[in-house]
């Protein structure tokens, strides 16, 4: 079992930053390959960004390339995402989530455990 726990959330103004924390506990962090994704009332559920479980390998969406920067620590067991120049759009509840593979997948159903999501809230 994984357990993944969000943090870092918050009410931001357009044009701000928020960095976003996830850390991991059970089986080794490095095991596993990661991804962030987001969630906005009423929609589907998108996939952000992924990393890889060792190389550092990472891909993003087209809506965030060029604004938001995942990356990871295994020595922490911690995932983070560096979400700047935030836009009233990027509004979503954002989750993590650890896959038993080498690379990242932009596909929900890829991924093995989650965790409850942190809000993030972009005012314009």
């Amino acid at each position: 079992q994984v357990q993944l726990v969000e943090s870092g959330g918050g009410l931001v103004q357009a044009g701000g930053s928020l960095r976003l924390s996830c850390v991991a506990s059970g089986r080794p962090f490095s095991s596993y390959a990661m991804g962030w994704f987001r969630q906005a009332s009423g929609k589907e559920r998108d996939f952000v960004a992924g990393i890889s479980r060792s190389d550092g390998s990472t891909v993003y969406s087209d809506s965030v390339k060029g604004r938001f920067t995942i990356s990871r620590d295994n020595a922490k067991n911690t995932l983070y995402l560096q979400m700047n120049s935030l836009k009233p759009e990027d509004t979503a509840v954002y989750y993590c989530a650890a896959r038993f593979a080498y690379g990242s997948s932009r596909s929900a159903s890829g991924y093995n455990y989650w965790g409850q999501g942190t809000q993030v809230t972009v005012s314009s």
